[in-house]
């Protein structure tokens, strides 16, 4: 992020980032999604039905006194302290992401296009106005919908600003951007 905040103050660009986090992320895969994200990549069949026997076939008693529940199917969510958790969600969230922000670039490095900045479930959204900030996260929150998660709104809100370039000063000034 700084090599970035850094590379907008040389081109003297404006640069809005929002941080944006999703609510029990790990909790909210849809695992029938997760499967077809798997299928879609090319990854073998016997990899998905070893994750899907792993993930999607798992049952889920409580122990009450002394008996238990019937056995309940969980169908979302990967474990967090699983091996294989992390890649599935990042792959998840790659795809999410990878749909969600498709048509927004307007933020290049090196001829690169950048549009997010990500870190397990949370990630920094990078544009050079905020109006294209607010379309990226109004689709984010649509397409996030149809991915089965919610964005945390207290979380994204409280961490938005605004870079605004000077050469005149060593440091960006930075302004509260109320756009949420």
């Amino acid at each position: 992020m700084l090599r970035i905040s850094e590379r907008s103050l040389e081109i003297d660009a404006e640069l809005c980032v929002p941080f944006v986090d999703w609510q029990k992320a790990f909790d909210r895969v849809k695992l029938t999604k997760s499967m077809q994200i798997l299928k879609g990549t090319g990854i073998d069949w016997r990899e998905r039905r070893f994750n899907s026997n792993l993930y999607m076939a798992q049952g889920i008693k409580v122990r009450v006194n002394r008996g238990e529940t019937r056995s309940v199917k969980n169908g979302r969510g990967v474990r967090q302290g699983c091996c294989l958790s992390p890649i599935l969600f990042n792959l998840y969230s790659e795809c999410l992401t990878k749909e969600a922000l498709e048509g927004f670039a307007d933020f290049k490095i090196g001829g690169q296009i950048i549009h997010s900045v990500k870190c397990a479930d949370e990630f920094v959204l990078l544009s050079k106005e905020e109006k294209v900030v607010q379309n990226m996260t109004d689709n984010l929150t649509e397409i996030g919908g149809c991915y089965g998660m919610k964005m945390d709104v207290e979380k994204s809100n409280d961490n938005f600003k605004t870079t605004i370039p000077s050469k005149n000063y060593d440091r960006p000034k930075t302004r509260e951007c109320g756009i949420f």
